[in-house]
């Protein structure tokens, strides 16, 4: 029960990534406070968590939305006294923004994923600093991706928005470090169970014919493994990260890319 005692708020907890990690998180003992900005499938994922036996309690809160942020985490340290844990696993649909070339990509395309990705970690992680400060403890964590440090073509501003965010880490770990507050990244690649993947399938099927199968076999032809990672995996990472055990990880960007990139 690695995070027995624990308090954990996630964002984008209706998703894939975001459910994984609750259910992960719940089965190692921690209370959940889970938020989407579609109430629907957040309340999913908290009425299986309670159904195994689990805490969990589900919002409706657009991580985007300052006042809707600070007023959950109002709510939290009401009704649990604390919030050690802060997950950030908030995504956007990629249809607009994958499969255009850099060169014919419009102002707005470029910068969506950027500002709203960076905007929406920075509240919630700023946030959650100010009631962990209070204890001098607390751990915030943002799922990233590959393309933070590897040249890709056709995703627009993906790339640089997920290089932001690992750049935010260490600053925000520099300044929160001191006051017992750890900040870390976890850099999964290709996940075939999350809507990402799909999403950025479609436009490289177009131009290439492959199929969802031949696709998953070039990714996984990429790493080590030659195989892509599960959510589960990610999730236990996830877990690990966010007790007491890592306690010596801030600042650093956990690279579970199997190999694909190579640190």
């Amino acid at each position: 029960m690695l995070l027995k005692n624990k308090v954990a708020v996630i964002y984008g907890a209706g998703g894939a990534i975001g459910g994984s990690v609750a259910r992960a998180f719940a089965r190692e003992g921690g209370t959940l406070f889970l938020t989407g900005r579609l109430r629907a499938p957040v309340e999913a994922v908290a009425k299986e968590v309670v159904s195994a036996g689990g805490s969990a309690e589900a919002a409706e809160v657009d991580a985007l939305d300052e006042q809707a942020v600070d007023t959950h985490l109002q709510s939290v340290i009401g009704k649990a006294g604390r919030v050690d844990v802060s997950f950030n696993a908030v995504g956007i649909p990629d249809a607009k923004i994958l499969g255009v070339p850099l060169v014919e990509l419009d102002v707005e395309q470029f910068s969506l994923p950027i500002a709203t990705y960076t905007r929406s970690y920075f509240l919630t992680a700023r946030l959650a600093a100010r009631r962990m400060a209070a204890n001098k403890s607390g751990v915030i964590m943002r799922v990233t991706t590959l393309h933070s440090r590897t040249g890709l073509p056709l995703v627009g501003g993906y790339g640089p928005a997920m290089a932001a965010m690992e750049a935010l880490t260490r600053d925000l770990s520099a300044e929160l470090a001191p006051q017992g507050i750890r900040v870390v990244d976890l850099r999964p690649q290709a996940m075939p169970e999350t809507a990402t993947i799909r999403e950025a399938f479609v436009p490289r099927a177009r131009a290439s014919g492959m199929t969802w199968e031949q696709w998953q076999e070039m990714l996984a032809s990429r790493n080590h493994a030659r195989r892509l990672m599960t959510l589960e995996e990610m999730a236990n990472v996830a877990v690990f990260v966010a007790s007491d055990k890592a306690s010596g990880m801030t600042g650093t960007t956990v690279n579970l890319t199997m190999g694909s990139l190579d640190d």
